[in-house]
């Protein structure tokens, strides 16, 4: 395999990495063709092509995030330390669609290390070699910025009107991806008997499965309230049929159920965002 066809084969993967790093497809899009421009002008012996590109566009993510708004310094004491929260359990999955907003809070080198290591599964030592530092000071660079992440600023957390929406709209549009990092792992789908007859699946199970389930769908719902709710509800010849009654907690979709008993619908109103409409 030549060095082109090496590098369409990582293509996917790079810009899943860029975007996760990036927040922004676009740039990671650019991102990746830059990178394949630094493979085209390099006279060096590469070994490991996929290891290669995976350091050359986190470096050049990192410029990218340097270049934005200045952030806090991301220096670190690189000495050992006993009980160290990089080897919890990772919360990259389940910190749903928050997780962008408070990724933009920490440092270049915290956010690298974060994603390269909680998303996508790459070791300390890897990461040392990409943000050229220690494997201690990668590690203590991820800690840091997961602790940021599981305590994220009250005005960075999104209300619950924000991911029903969000979430209906990555369910319309077919953004699977999206619809993923925005369920609990432990999601359901359950629905009541109205909703049963009125063709609604009984009950779905995981979040692969309920992503599964939305994904494309949903394409004749509108965002309403029920009650002070913020929920979704499909609607046919202006009426409304079935309401989406999500649980949302720490911003992930926790639950989502269907309801069409006519007490439930007696109570919907349209809203846009968090305001009732007139």
């Amino acid at each position: 395999m030549d060095q082109t066809e090496g590098f369409e084969a990582e293509r996917a993967r790079l810009v899943g990495l860029a975007s996760r790093v990036l927040g922004d497809h676009a740039e990671a899009e650019d991102v990746v063709q830059q990178a394949w421009l630094r493979l085209h002008g390099t006279e060096a012996e590469i070994d490991n092509l996929p290891a290669w590109l995976t350091t050359v566009t986190t470096r050049l993510c990192l410029d990218r995030l340097r270049s934005r708004t200045p952030v806090p310094s991301d220096d670190v004491d690189t000495g050992e330390s006993t009980a160290d929260p990089a080897d919890d359990v990772t919360l990259a999955d389940t910190v749903g669609l928050a997780l962008q907003v408070v990724l933009d809070q920490l440092s270049p080198r915290e956010r690298v290390a974060f994603v390269l290591h909680d998303s996508f599964g790459f070791d300390f030592p890897t990461i040392a070699a990409v943000l050229d530092t220690s494997p201690v000071a990668a590690r203590k660079l991820a800690s840091r910025a997961r602790a940021k992440v599981s305590q994220p600023r009250p005005e960075d957390r999104l209300a619950d009107w924000q991911v029903v929406d969000a979430f209906m709209a990555a369910a319309r549009n077919g953004e699977f991806a999206q619809l993923i990092r925005m369920l609990a792992p432990d999601a359901t789908v359950t629905a009541d008997d109205a909703a049963i007859l009125a063709g609604t699946p009984r009950s779905i199970e995981g979040r692969e499965q309920v992503a599964t389930f939305f994904n494309g769908s949903a394409q004749a719902a509108l965002p309403v309230f029920v009650g002070e709710r913020p929920s979704s509800a499909w609607f046919h010849r202006g009426e409304a049929r079935v309401v989406f009654d999500f649980t949302v907690r720490d911003g992930v979709v926790r639950a989502i159920t269907f309801r069409a008993a006519p007490e439930v619908l007696s109570r919907v109103v349209r809203r846009d965002g968090d305001r009732r409409r007139d």
